[in-house]
């Protein structure tokens, strides 16, 4: 068994990563690249940009792997992207990605049809802005120039896997978060392609997610590597997140914090909940992934920071310094709930307009209180969306990945709402990793997902769980359960709010 390299693309960075599963050595590169806003609610890529840092950071490992032969790469990818290729299967747009919410109109207006919860249990992607659907059906009525100039819509993926071997194709992972696949049939769906304004064969084939192409000759020169080794079309971020990190087993949820967050699980089949809170993504023809995210994670005690503590000076200790103010407040942040909705939210209300709030203000509270609100309204809405998963599958123990989780807070804070056993894992190569264990299953090398896991990520890598006291536990179960009064009442709340309160 030779070196197996998993790829993945992010929304601003390309993690690498080389495993010799006979040694356990390991080695890891990173390319990072902008997410621009050329208009209000754009977040776009250069596709040029990404492609040269999958390139860049895949001939950095190649180069560190010596002689050791190179038997297969995995390539996952961020899920939602989309762009447009003309004839030659150049862009033509930039990828848009899925933080874009330029087709908020179209989401709206198919809510208030009653689409909704059709197009979720068709597809198994929420319906919103993020979705390729909704933005197909935006460049349909909103830019016909390049709707009519586009002879492919792709994803982010399917640009990668044309890079690397030449073949315009895309795999049932990717598929699935976009809307317009039918997940019984495995197929695009008629009625999603009429909604988005598309015909079929302006989308790339469907593979299985273990399928296997072939490393181009124009690729391999440009890496290092020999023409021919083996390409697994690989499946999404996400629910290669969950395999990277060992998160497939039944009960165990992987959560992820970065500027967003999510929470996901591993179920044999197709599921969902019956009020539309949850996505359904495939792993392979029978793992699939159900679980919601996020649009306001990491981001919202960021932001908490600079507002509530702009003489913190920028550098290396800034985010703890921020972070000790909060930690002199007690558990609850005396009263002070924040609804953090900063950029819109997806999950549980998939709503982009929603805007957040600070309630129950009074005098003594100070910027300490406001930092650990902040991060206490995003626990909520995670431990939210992980009982919203346990209707679902039942939920007994939580992994838990993403940089804010190196703070003691945020590990207390998280652990002790969501109130299950919450396991903190290492990150830093999740879903790169999660790719190289697809990779080597798809490749025949290991007979299940959970013995590539074994192979990669042995079990002696989990950590303990996060030790929370009974107090705080009981405080924020407490908290749980009036937050989700809130969030019922919320729709007469932002109704009030939008009285006096312009939308950006």
């Amino acid at each position: 068994m030779g070196v197996v390299i998993g790829i993945d693309v992010g929304t601003t960075t390309t993690k690498v990563v080389a495993v010799d599963p006979g040694s356990g050595w390991r080695v890891a590169a990173y390319r990072e690249y902008r997410l621009t806003e050329p208009q209000p609610r754009w977040q776009v890529q250069d596709p040029g940009m990404v492609l040269e840092a999958v390139d860049q950071a895949l001939a950095e490992v190649v180069a560190a792997c010596g002689d050791l032969p190179v038997d297969v790469i995995g390539v996952g990818s961020a899920m939602h992207g989309l762009a447009a290729l003309d004839e030659g299967l150049r862009p033509v747009t930039d990828i848009i990605t899925w933080a874009d919410t330029r087709a908020h109109v179209e989401a709206a207006e198919l809510r208030a049809e009653g689409r909704a919860r059709e197009l979720l249990h068709l597809s198994g992607t929420p319906l919103h802005p993020m979705s390729p659907l909704t933005k197909l059906r935006w460049f349909a009525r909103n830019d016909t120039v390049t709707a009519e100039r586009a002879h492919r819509w792709v994803g982010l993926k399917d640009l990668v896997l044309l890079h690397l071997t030449g073949r315009l194709v895309t795999e049932r992972s990717t598929a699935s978060a976009s809307g317009l696949l039918d997940l019984g049939t495995g197929t695009w769906a008629d009625s999603s392609l009429e909604l988005a304004g598309v015909r079929r064969e302006q989308l790339p084939d469907v593979l299985p997610t273990t399928a296997l192409l072939e490393l181009a000759p124009e690729a391999a020169g440009r890496v290092g590597l020999s023409p021919g080794i083996p390409v697994n079309v690989g499946a999404t971020d996400g629910p290669l997140g969950n395999l990277g990190t060992g998160a497939i087993e039944p009960g165990i949820a992987g959560l992820s914090m970065g500027t967003s967050g999510a929470v996901r699980t591993v179920v044999p089949e197709p599921r969902l909940d019956e009020n539309g809170r949850l996505f359904c993504y495939a792993l392979t023809d029978d793992a699939w992934v159900v679980g919601a995210a996020i649009s306001n994670g990491g981001v919202v005690a960021r932001w908490a920071g600079d507002v509530y503590a702009p003489d913190v000076p920028p550098g290396p200790l800034r985010d703890t310094q921020v972070l000790a103010m909060a930690s002199d407040v007690p558990p609850g942040s005396d009263g002070l709930v924040m609804l953090p909705y900063l950029l819109g939210e997806r999950a549980p209300l998939w709503d982009p307009e929603l805007t957040g709030a600070f309630l129950g203000v009074r005098h003594a509270h100070g910027r300490g209180h406001f930092i650990r609100a902040a991060i206490e309204g995003v626990a909520l809405q995670m431990a939210s969306i992980v009982d919203v998963l346990d209707t679902v599958t039942p939920v007994t123990e939580v992994r838990c990945t993403g940089g804010v989780f190196r703070s003691d807070l945020w590990r207390q804070v998280m652990a002790a709402t969501v109130g299950r056993p919450m396991v903190p894992t290492d990150d830093a190569e999740g879903s790169a990793l999660g790719s190289a264990i697809l990779a080597l299953y798809a490749t025949g090398q290991v007979e299940s997902l959970g013995a590539g896991v074994d192979l990669l990520s042995p079990p002696g890598d989990v950590a303990d769980p996060i030790t929370v006291s009974s107090k705080d536990r009981a405080t924020y179960a407490q908290l749980r359960g009036r937050a989700a009064r809130l969030l019922g009442a919320y729709d007469e709340l932002q109704e009030y709010l939008e009285s006096f309160t312009p939308r950006a």
